[in-house]
């Protein structure tokens, strides 16, 4: 048996529910694995809510570190014994242990923690497919990164400090900004400050950037247009304001021939030799130093609803990690 949290109908916090369930045995390309840490991220707040459905009830949790327990028939990339974490589909991560589908499941090398394992794979699989795999992007390029002292901001501002790559991110409070400027930003602006579309292209030269990432959505997508470059292209892969509604296609051409794409990591890591390179990249990055992982507050397990409300409230700063 395994406690797990789960939500019965979609909602706030208050629809945790933590039950005992069984594990049971990995059948052909499973594995089992006993979480020694487990990571918060905000599509889990996106399922919760319902603004990503699922059939209900269900398990909750994209990612979490921790030690293979048993292998299926045909897994040949882990053993029993083995550290290892991942970030996959299907929900499921809030619990103690899980069998799950061992594609996604990845290696975790000696020298990064559990609690590290569990905060860096959806997030850092993530920047490296937003720099590496969207859209060519080299030294000396410009990115504009919205929510740059969140999870996944914060490993973009150091991603792009390792690459050459000049980032100017956005945050909502000074103490935010500059946590952002220690990781690796070039710049960061309180967009509660001031005309933050202004002030990227001031810094840009009046020029705009070649790149937008932008997990904020509905609040940021018409100023993120607004400051991108002739030809630069909007990487919209999140949606923390709420979707981005409907809109003219041609307002791309009118401001530059813009391109704008919606990825999302899932489809990336969903064939087996990318997400595990994807996830060798990441590591290879955290090995290197060039990547620390910031963890900026930890919860027990029990608590996932607080940490909940605490993601939701946006006091937290860079990865939140849920303890077993």
């Amino acid at each position: 048996m395994a406690l797990t949290a789960i939500i019965e109908a979609h909602g706030g916090p208050e629809q945790f529910k933590l039950v005992d369930r069984e594990v049971g045995e990995p059948g052909a390309g499973e594995i089992r694995i006993a979480h020694r840490a487990i990571g918060l991220n905000f599509i889990d707040v996106y399922q919760r809510t319902g603004l990503y459905p699922m059939e209900l009830p269900h398990a909750m949790g994209m990612e979490a570190a921790g030690v293979i327990e048993a292998v299926g028939e045909g897994v040949t990339h882990l053993k029993v014994g083995d550290r290892a974490a991942y970030a996959s589909q299907p929900p499921g991560a809030y619990t103690q242990a899980r069998v799950m589908p061992a594609a996604q499941v990845c290696p975790l090398p000696e020298g990064i923690s559990f609690d590290e394992g569990a905060a860096m794979m959806l997030k850092g699989m993530t920047v490296e497919y937003l720099f590496h795999r969207t859209t060519p992007l080299k030294a000396g390029d410009t990115v504009l990164f919205h929510a740059a002292a969140g999870g996944v901001g914060l490993l973009a501002c150091q991603w792009a400090r390792s690459e050459g790559i000049t980032l100017i991110g956005t945050a909502g409070t000074d103490e935010k900004c500059q946590l952002a400027l220690d990781h690796g930003a070039a710049h960061c602006i309180n967009y509660r400050s001031g005309d933050w579309v202004a002030q990227v292209r001031d810094l840009t030269g009046g020029k705009g950037v070649d790149v937008v990432m932008d997990a904020v959505g509905k609040d940021t997508f018409e100023g993120s247009l607004d400051c991108l470059k002739p030809l630069g292209m909007l990487m919209s892969f999140g949606n923390a304001s709420g979707p981005v509604p409907p809109f003219d296609l041609g307002i791309l051409g009118k401001k530059g021939s813009l391109k704008l794409t919606r990825p999302t990591l899932f489809t990336h890591i969903s064939d087996h030799a990318a997400c595990q390179a994807m996830a060798q990249h990441l590591a290879e990055k955290v090995l290197a130093g060039e990547v620390k992982i910031n963890i900026g507050q930890r919860f027990d397990f029990r608590d996932v609803a607080r940490a909940h409300e605490a993601l939701e409230a946006r006091t937290t700063t860079g990865s939140t990690v849920l303890e077993v």
